[in-house]
């Protein structure tokens, strides 16, 4: 919170000050009212000035706040927080400066990209003061400063980078604009803590334009998933083969295999002709099977 004008506000009445304030003036009213004349009746006026007086002279700051005191239009001293007292007249609270985290929302609407691509982009910035001398002296209005220097920064980001770069590389453009801003207003005494981008807006055209594009990639990779996989699957095709021109009783188990696995998932009775039957010589392709597993029987 920073309080720009100089004349008596909310925040510069404190509640403690007007309870003593007001107590005062009532303790002063009642001496100078039973002391008739003389030195009491000075003493109750003087008690009841001392009243008027309080309000503009205790003050209070928040945990969160730093007053800005000015002697003779001079920098005196930051006081706060707590309660501090100023001389009337001669000390002046010219700022209430709030040193909590603060926010600002700004966006940089129809920016050129570098590919000359119009965007509208949303952002906020987190920062706080921790000089607050340097925010109070260097500058005027450092939220509205703030704003401007933010949103200059975001131009100058969005037209050195592509487009695409934007989109998918966000996050390394938070950090970007968060250094550009920090080094701009490091001098008032306002540090950048981050800067998040919200939302990149494109043309509606662009983006039917780069929907298609991206549906033309995910076909173009699926159809070289496709043929990999058709290579893959001929390359062993092509070792099938081989093993089974060395090992013709390999293809004929395999024939057997296949029909027994049609007959099994279908249910139904398959005819075959004698010729094929005997070619398959089901009884040396069993004899070979039996031999096979004998032979991998472990020996006792």
């Amino acid at each position: 919170m920073m309080n720009l004008s100089p004349s008596l506000n909310l925040k510069d009445v404190n509640p403690l000050a007007l309870v003593l304030s007001t107590l005062a003036g009532v303790v002063g009213a009642v001496v100078a009212a039973q002391a008739g004349e003389g030195p009491l009746l000075w003493a109750g006026l003087a008690v009841i000035a001392l009243g008027v007086l309080i309000p503009f002279t205790m003050k209070m700051a928040n945990q969160w706040e730093r007053a800005v005191v000015l002697r003779l239009g001079r920098l005196d001293r930051i006081a706060g927080p707590g309660l501090f007292v100023i001389i009337p007249v001669i000390d002046q609270v010219a700022y209430w400066i709030d040193q909590r985290i603060q926010t600002t929302e700004f966006n940089a609407q129809q920016a050129l990209s570098k590919d000359t691509v119009p965007v509208n982009i949303d952002a906020v910035i987190f920062w706080q003061v921790h000089d607050t001398e340097r925010a109070a002296l260097e500058i005027h209005d450092y939220r509205r400063a703030i704003q401007q220097v933010a949103e200059t920064s975001l131009r100058e980001i969005v037209g050195s980078s592509m487009l695409s770069t934007l989109l998918a590389e966000r996050t390394k453009g938070d950090e970007v604009l968060r250094e550009v801003i920090g080094r701009k207003t490091g001098d008032w005494g306002i540090s950048v803590i981050s800067v998040e981008i919200r939302d990149i807006g494109v043309p509606a055209g662009l983006q039917d334009a780069m929907s298609r594009q991206a549906q033309a990639e995910r076909e173009r990779l699926a159809r070289v998933a496709l043929a990999q996989a058709e290579q893959e699957v001929a390359i062993k095709f092509v070792e099938a083969a081989d093993i089974y021109a060395r090992s013709p009783a390999a293809l004929q188990l395999r024939a057997m295999n296949i029909i027994y696995e049609t007959a099994k998932e279908g249910g139904a009775t398959i005819l075959m002709p004698t010729s094929m039957v005997d070619a398959m010589n089901p009884g040396g392709i069993l004899g070979l099977a039996q031999l096979a597993q004998t032979s991998a029987q472990p020996k006792t």
